[in-house]
């Protein structure tokens, strides 16, 4: 088994470091698994007692497979339009027709049986209160399952948001709702990412 993990994560760091498609590129098949390329070791610092620790884990296992057993989820019959899109806009107490990124993420940590966040207004997923600071970001000093954002300049605001699947240097494999109108999983260079939230800890 140890073996197989070294091959994945060799293979892994290898395809995502000499892409030639690395900026946002849609990940056609999925390149990592039910193992992540975070640890154990990377919620050690926020560990206030060994069961609170696996708690947090599993939370945030639970929230990643929710997430991937959506993967393949598109609009149907028009734009922001679809069976299970209305399930996720319902979630937040909207009907179809509006956009709906952050209505999936919203509807991923409520099959996890969290409350919050609950919200299909991107920009309010990213309480100061919730967020990490940009050098965090940049160092990758976040967890999986946390939000991730993406900034529109002619916006003026968070115009996006999907769940971390995975981090790898500067890189991050993302599970994003209504991105080309489906459900799909990315990889984004952290440099593209405006801000990070933490709803688990």
């Amino acid at each position: 088994m140890a073996t197989i993990y070294s091959l994945f994560l060799g293979i892994l760091s290898f395809s995502l470091c000499f892409s030639t498609a690395v900026k946002n590129a849609v990940l056609n098949s999925r390149t990592i698994g039910s193992e992540s390329i975070f640890s154990a070791s990377d919620h050690l610092s926020r560990q206030v007692d060994g069961r609170e620790l696996s708690a947090k884990i599993a939370i945030r296992d639970r929230l990643i497979q929710i997430a991937v057993a959506e993967l393949g989820v598109r609009e149907e019959g028009g734009e922001n339009q679809g069976q299970r899109v209305g399930e996720y806009l319902g979630y937040v107490g909207l009907g179809a027709g509006y956009e709906w990124c952050a209505a999936f993420a919203s509807w991923c940590y409520g099959q996890a049986g969290l409350l919050a966040p609950r919200s299909a207004w991107s920009p309010a997923l990213f309480p100061k209160a919730r967020r990490y600071a940009a050098p965090d970001i940049r160092r990758g000093r976040f967890e999986r399952a946390d939000l991730f954002a993406i900034y529109s300049s002619q916006l003026r605001r968070i115009h996006h948001v999907g769940l971390v699947e995975a981090v790898n240097g500067g890189l991050m494999i993302s599970v994003e709702g209504n991105s080309h109108d489906r459900v799909e999983s990315r990889r984004r260079p952290l440099s593209t990412i405006y801000a990070m939230a933490n709803w688990v800890d």
